[in-house]
C-alpha cells in the first residue's frame, strides 16, 4: 500500500464526501427541507463521516486513526437510520432511499476494510516514525561526560 500524505487522497474520504453532498442535496428538497431537526441531524452525521476520517488521519497514529474511523462508521450507520426515517415519513422516494443507502453502505464497507487493515499492520503512524523504542530489559545508556 502506498503512503498517503494527505487525507484528501484517501478513497474512503472521497466517497464519504460524495455521500455528504448527496445528503445535502436530498435535504434541500420537498418535505424533508422543512423538517429542520431531521435535516440538520442528517447533514451533521454525513459531515461527521468525512470529518472523523480527516481528524483520525491528522492524529498521526494508527490506534487513534482506528478510533476515529470507528466513530465515522457509527456516524454512517446513524445516517442510515435517519434515512429510514425519511422513507417512513414519505419525505423521499424509494429510488432516492436505495441510491443513498447504497452509497452509505459502500463507505461503511470501505471503513470496515480500512479498520481491519490498520488492525493488522505493524505500522504505528508517522508521529512514531522517529521515536526510539526502548529495548526491554536493557540498561539506559548514559553518555560520557
Amino acid at each position: 500500500m502506498a503512503t498517503v500524505h494527505k487525507f484528501e487522497d484517501l478513497e474512503v474520504w472521497q466517497k464519504s464526501r460524495l455521500v455528504e453532498n448527496v445528503i445535502f442535496e436530498l435535504t434541500c428538497i420537498g418535505k424533508l427541507s422543512k423538517d429542520f431537526d431531521l435535516k440538520n441531524q442528517m447533514n451533521r452525521s454525513s459531515g461527521s463521516i468525512m470529518d472523523n476520517i480527516a481528524e483520525g488521519f491528522g492524529r498521526g497514529g494508527r490506534n487513534e486513526f482506528i478510533q476515529f474511523l470507528t466513530i465515522a462508521r457509527g456516524s454512517g450507520t446513524e445516517l442510515q437510520s435517519r434515512l429510514h426515517r425519511c422513507i417512513d415519513r414519505k419525505y423521499i422516494s424509494e429510488a432516492d432511499f436505495l441510491y443513498t443507502n447504497n452509497k452509505i453502505e459502500e463507505v461503511l464497507k470501505m471503513l470496515t476494510g480500512f479498520i481491519n487493515y490498520l488492525n493488522k499492520t505493524t505500522v504505528k503512524g508517522h508521529k512514531f516514525k522517529d521515536r526510539n523504542e526502548a529495548i526491554p530489559n536493557s540498561k539506559p545508556q548514559i553518555p560520557n561526560l
